[in-house]
């Protein structure tokens, strides 16, 4: 079953990166899923609608967010095929999408970023993804505690540059990973990143640089680890999301209650409306005069 979660009237529409299909595990549990660069990945990086496609998410119900991701290696290490819990991100966009749902409207918020992934979610996804792994019996490897830088793109990067990233720390690097993991935030919503490894980057000084056909080449290999992966973590986390409603993976809940400056005659009564698409928490009931 699909759902395209469209509300002709809503600012976060019209439509998600590709319609969301509602699909049913062997358990018989529901979960979300869309492919975030398009069907067919047909959307350039710095064109994927994360504004709409987090807001579509939080519509529907979802409360928490297992994202997939190829990236390149920033370390020798990390070889392609090989798995990653990144817990930290570089930002290096370059402002071209919205990184926030109060962008354009009178509402200020202030959502705390300074550990950008879900980290009792990331935990809890640890032992889990390894045993995915293991059950598959390839030998693939889990990093974790890793840094990720977001490039932009869609180029990929120079040799300079990947050079520069390893010096600041950084592990991984990917074309994904913001504003979704910022939007995800101010909707309260848990958000982790299980990244494959497809490639070098363009580090390594005896290498070539990474292509496009060596990134598709690693994806096609590691396809049925990730439906695996998926397989095994997603009855778990629903079963663990829905135990109680105090559950501790949902530790984003309630958090953007510090972040969202006071009600003030300044705040236009449509911008409080339409933000009550994403946060009905703080904005429902909302009416115009």
């Amino acid at each position: 079953m699909e759902q395209d979660a469209y509300d002709e009237g809503n600012r976060f529409q019209p439509f998600p990166s590709s319609p969301i299909s509602i699909c049913s595990l062997p358990s018989g549990i529901q979960i979300a899923f869309f492919a975030r660069r398009g069907t067919g990945h047909s959307i350039s990086p710095s064109a994927v609608p994360a504004w709409t496609n987090i807001a579509a998410l939080k519509s529907l119900g979802v409360r928490a967010i297992v994202a997939f991701s190829a990236v390149g290696s920033l370390q020798e290490e990390i070889s392609p095929g090989s798995f990653a819990l990144p817990t930290h991100i570089i930002d290096r966009t370059k402002g071209i999408r919205p990184v926030s749902f109060f962008e354009g409207t009178s509402i200020v918020a202030h959502a705390s970023f300074g550990d950008p992934f879900s980290g009792k979610l990331v935990s809890w996804l640890e032992e889990r993804v390894r045993k995915a792994l293991d059950q598959e019996g390839r030998g693939v490897k889990l990093f974790t505690d890793k840094c990720i830088v977001r490039m932009e793109g869609p180029q990929f990067s120079t040799r300079a540059k990947s050079i520069m990233y390893r010096q600041w720390g950084g592990d991984l690097i990917n074309m994904s990973v913001l504003p979704e993991a910022k939007l995800a935030r101010e909707a309260e919503l848990s958000y982790a990143l299980i990244a494959t490894a497809t490639d070098y980057d363009a580090w390594r000084p005896h290498s070539d640089t990474v292509t496009a056909a060596e990134v598709f080449e690693t994806l096609k290999a590691n396809a049925d680890t990730s439906r695996l992966m998926a397989a095994t973590v997603l009855d778990e986390l629903h079963a663990a999301v829905s135990a109680s409603g105090e559950n501790l993976l949902l530790e984003q809940v309630g958090s953007m209650s510090f972040s969202i400056m006071q009600r003030s005659e300044k705040q236009d009564p449509e911008h409080r409306q339409n933000l009550a698409y994403v946060l009905p928490e703080y904005f429902s009931g909302e009416q115009l005069n």
